[in-house]
């Protein structure tokens, strides 16, 4: 679909139970979730036709929805079943799909209780979030001045559109001037985060370092990686990253959705070359996940 507008495409959006044309998928302007950020949501690649965790995901989007105060009004099975029907009728094989639920237009005000809750869901193919070039070298990425907010300050642990408002103004900044992504540090000035995926550190000792996940998303791509990680043999340690540890990073990358399993190549005045490491999680995840296996896999 390249970088035609996604309100202007053909095929079906799955809205409050029934598919509908892409273009008719609309919703008020005076809904609350636009006004007020009471939405939560999902993001899920399909590989070969399967959308990979499914139901991780869709419980994931159930618990932000009652994080923010609501339910969906459809059961885990249902979601399930209907991002599987969007597959289908978009005939999409390899792609992204997007479930979100919001706060509709009943109510208008901080307080909205009434307002009724809306599901949809859409899907698209899509390819890598960084170039090839930039996977293959390392994306490059700066600290951003944006911090992750403490527990006390917001629902950290939901997949909620309001969370990510500082990470567009992170990505926006980095970009303008000439980098991938942004690093998130937290409101300790620890290591956090990228903009929308989770970060590993490969240090001397052999062992992946990972920060522990008290004010971000514990990721779905971040769990399996561990996961394939410890089936390796490789020790996996969760724990408060400061700044200045980067430096003695030897490989550094990135897992999410969107992301995968994305090598890093610089942070500010870091450098890093991927690795073994890197490279062997990077291929048990495509093959995981159904995908076919690169050129790149270590030997």
């Amino acid at each position: 679909m390249g970088t035609r507008p996604y309100h202007d495409r053909d095929g079906f959006i799955w809205y409050d139970g029934a598919l509908v044309p892409w273009r008719d998928a609309n919703l008020h302007v005076l809904s609350h979730g636009l006004h007020y950020a009471s939405a939560v949501f999902e993001g899920e690649r399909a590989y070969g036709g399967r959308i990979f965790k499914l139901t991780e995901h869709t419980e994931r989007l159930a618990g932000s929805a009652r994080m923010l105060g609501f339910d969906l009004p459809y059961s885990v099975d249902e979601v399930d079943r209907a991002c599987a029907e969007v597959l289908r009728a978009n005939a999409i094989t390899d792609g992204y799909v997007r479930p979100i639920a919001w706060r509709g237009s009943e109510m208008m005000g901080v307080s909205a209780q009434s307002s009724k809750i809306h599901l949809a869901i859409a899907a698209w193919e899509w390819g890598s979030y960084f170039s090839e070039e930039a996977r293959q070298k390392g994306i490059r990425m700066r600290t951003s001045s944006w911090r992750r907010p403490s527990p006390q300050c917001a629902p950290v642990h939901a997949k909620a559109t309001g969370l990510y408002m500082i990470c567009t103004l992170s990505k926006h900044q980095a970009e303008a001037e000439g980098w991938h992504d942004a690093l998130m540090l937290d409101w300790r000035g620890q290591v956090a985060e990228a903009t929308g995926a989770n970060i590993f550190l490969v240090m001397p000792d052999g062992r992946l370092h990972t920060p522990t996940p008290d004010c971000f998303l514990d990721g779905i791509t971040r769990r399996t990686v561990i996961d394939l990680a410890r089936s390796r043999g490789i020790e996996v340690v969760e724990r408060a990253i400061l700044p200045d540890e980067l430096g003695q990073a030897r490989e550094v990358f990135l897992t999410g959705t969107a992301a995968e399993v994305t090598p890093v190549g610089e942070i500010d005045q870091y450098r890093f070359i991927p690795g073994e490491i890197t490279s062997l999680l990077t291929e048990d995840y495509r093959l995981i996940t159904g995908q076919r296996q690169t050129q790149t896999a270590a030997a």
